[in-house]
């Protein structure tokens, strides 16, 4: 009954926190007592370098270029010359579509042709005949007419067996199908002895696909608010422009950790997707050991700032109080200092202070817990050491 009453707890719990105090007092002291002074902690000043501040998008890897191929003459399938999934460079033979009616219907454009030509060395010997005999006034003008139509008629058939003749020569040439760019090939969708419809109307056969692999894009979505900063920074000079594919970016896999991967912005949409509040990107990158494979994701960034002299300290020695931001300042009299400070992204695995520190300031990078603001410590000397892979 006792424990009830409002009193008698706020009695209880008020001793409780003398005591607590008291404890801690009596622990710190000891502690002091037993080191033989302030208890030690390790201090460094931050580390400074010149930075740059960089913004992080998720994309996907995508083909510079992509061919679906497809064959440009009906016939049977009778050769196939790669293997799937194999590297092709542009103008090796991929398939062959059986040539035997096609050479067959040149044969025969070439037969045309020579009984055209036959017929024009006819006409122009009667029209010469003609033209001599018409000079004599021995011809009627009726039959110098007719001689010179034939001789037109003669022309014309041959350019009309020309013109039969490539026809006939592009169709065997299209039995031949070949790479039309250097890439990886896909598999074959057709097997030797099917029947290929061609043309170049639709319903034609799809034999297989090839992707060019170096370069490749890398396709991401910015947010616009990161659009319009990169506009601001662009019109005041800060940053060059996202349009003339001088940008740099950077890329790394899902299992890398280091920016190995350099290329830049070459591309970005004319318009906003209005329903996603986003805007469409795309970085190209050199590719020369085919190790990127079109669709696979990655992590791309963007200099969100020109290079600026920074001052750098481990997140670790970051306290949060409350809605601050404070690190612990030693002075030169072993006395510490509550500083409160402006972080700002985190580079090369370590945060950087926009405001609140100097650069000869000594800061506690490990013994916080030791650390009280207007208390003394033992500051010995250590070292903040930047990450790369941390980033």
């Amino acid at each position: 009954m006792a424990l009830d009453h409002p009193r008698l707890s706020m009695r209880s719990f008020s001793r409780f926190a003398v005591a607590s105090v008291l404890a801690w007092a009596f622990v710190g002291g000891a502690f002091a007592l037993a080191q033989g002074g302030p208890p030690p902690v390790t201090v460094s000043p931050p580390l400074k370098k010149s930075v740059v501040e960089w913004d992080e998008y998720t994309g996907q890897f995508t083909a510079v270029d992509s061919v679906e191929i497809r064959a440009r003459v009906s016939g049977y399938l009778t050769e196939i010359h790669f293997q799937d999934g194999q590297f092709v460079k542009q103008g090796d033979l991929l398939l062959v579509i059986d040539p035997r009616p096609f050479e067959i219907a040149r044969d025969s454009a070439q037969a045309q042709l020579a009984q055209a030509q036959a017929k024009l060395e006819l006409a122009n010997r009667q029209l010469q005949r003609t033209t001599q005999l018409r000079q004599s006034d021995f011809a009627p003008a009726s039959t110098f007419d007719e001689r010179q139509q034939a001789m037109r008629d003669a022309a014309a058939g041959i350019d009309a067996s020309k013109a039969a003749l490539r026809s006939a020569e592009l169709d065997l040439e299209f039995s031949h199908i070949t790479a039309p760019l250097t890439g990886r090939v896909g598999r074959h969708e057709v097997s030797i002895g099917n029947l290929v419809t061609g043309g170049a109307g639709g319903g034609t056969t799809l034999l297989t696909t090839i992707v060019s692999l170096d370069p490749i894009h890398f396709i991401f979505d910015m947010s616009e608010a990161d659009f319009l900063s990169y506009q601001r920074a662009v019109a005041s000079g800060k940053l060059g422009s996202t349009r003339d594919g001088k940008l740099p970016a950077e890329v790394r896999l899902t299992d890398e950790k280091t920016w190995t991967r350099r290329g830049v912005l070459d591309f970005v949409d004319n318009q906003i997707d209005r329903s996603a509040g986003t805007i469409r990107a795309r970085a190209l990158f050199p590719n020369p050991d085919n190790f990127v494979t079109p669709g696979q994701f990655g992590r791309l960034r963007l200099p969100g700032s020109e290079p600026y002299e920074a001052l750098l300290v481990p997140d670790a020695a970051i306290v949060t109080d409350q809605s601050r931001k404070i690190v612990m300042v030693v002075k030169d009299d072993g006395t510490v200092e509550a500083r409160v400070v402006r972080p700002g992204p985190i580079i090369d695995g370590l945060r950087v202070v926009r405001d609140g520190l100097k650069a000869e300031d000594r800061i506690v990078i490990d013994g916080l817990m030791r650390a009280r603001a207007g208390a003394k410590v033992t500051p010995q000397p250590g070292k903040i050491e930047p990450d790369p892979q941390a980033s």
